[in-house]
């Protein structure tokens, strides 16, 4: 078993595959579990959780920073293991209650994230009644951390931010990881970097959302994606990545967003061709062709 890491003395760090979860609170004291995973892997986070918190412990919440499928996987499961509530921005709510589907991710953007995204979901959960709205500011069960809405990876993705030691809990706002380049993917190597790129559906909002984490210095950024960074020059490093931000130069959501309201997607721009399933099946019905006009023989020889 994967043992959970600490990144602060009550922050506990869990990468599940490409995705973080964290606990939050001190053994023998309560706790918060923020996201949960990648679909499967309830029985890992419930492990992990006994291992740091005893037997039988529970938390006092999930809270999600967002509801994609490797944020929210394991949320019912969980809530419904623990008997807790599950946590949301009210303009997530369409989105892990059935109501709408996210807008589909883009993988025309390019980039091994891109690539990827053509095989990851994008519809909805339906958490039903365990799942709660926030308001005000303060995160339930999490003395001292403030919530902020921090959307465009996803209409009410939210961060966690606690003043006091200035931790920074950032969901997919952005990542520490290159997550566009299949080196950083393999390697997991930290960087400043966009998170989930091909799923951003309003990049203005993504820039904006990453300029207001700037503004509260934090010194230890622990996202969704990557190895979380403890450092005193996070600042200085997190300004300069804000400043140089850019959309990519191609895609269906750069120029124009997805529209978006509390009952969920409202219009989206045209989807641009993908020319990348076309190409994979013309190559396979060339070899079928080929294959079945006798080109070669089973020793692999060409027939004269």
């Amino acid at each position: 078993m994967t043992p959970i890491r600490r990144i602060a003395p009550d922050v506990g760090w869990l990468p599940i595959s490409f995705v973080n979860v964290y606990f939050v609170g001190q053994p023998g004291e309560p706790w918060v579990l923020v996201d949960t995973g990648l679909p499967g892997r309830a029985k890992q986070i419930i492990a992990a959780a006994e291992a740091r918190y005893g037997a039988g412990s529970s938390p006092e919440a999930i809270v999600l920073t967002h509801g994609h499928f490797d944020h929210a996987g394991n949320a019912l499961e969980l809530a419904e293991h623990w008997d807790v509530p599950i946590y949301a921005h009210e303009l997530e709510l369409p989105y892990v209650t059935g109501r709408s589907a996210y807008p589909p991710p883009d993988p025309t953007i390019g980039g091994a994230i891109g690539f990827l995204s053509r095989f990851m979901p994008s519809g909805a959960y339906n958490f039903g009644l365990k799942v709660r709205a926030l308001s005000g500011s303060d995160v339930p069960g999490m003395p001292g951390w403030e919530w902020l809405p921090t959307p465009g990876h996803a209409p009410g993705h939210i961060s966690l931010f606690r003043s006091s030691d200035r931790v920074l809990l950032a969901g997919d706002a952005f990542a520490t990881v290159d997550m566009e380049s299949w080196f950083g993917l393999l390697t997991g190597k930290q960087k400043l970097s966009r998170a989930g790129a091909p799923f951003n559906n309003d990049w203005q909002a993504t820039r904006a959302s990453v300029g207001k984490l700037m503004t509260l210095a934090p010194t230890v950024a622990a996202c969704g994606h990557g190895v979380p960074i403890s450092d005193n020059k996070l600042p200085h490093r997190l300004q300069r990545f804000a400043a140089r931000f850019r959309p990519p130069r191609r895609g269906r959501y750069v120029s124009r967003p997805a529209r978006v309201n509390e009952h969920g997607v409202v219009s989206l721009p045209p989807a641009p061709l993908d020319i990348v399933p076309f190409a994979t099946a013309a190559s396979l019905i060339a070899v079928g062709i080929v294959l079945g006009a006798g080109y070669l023989d089973p020793s692999g020889k060409r027939h004269r």
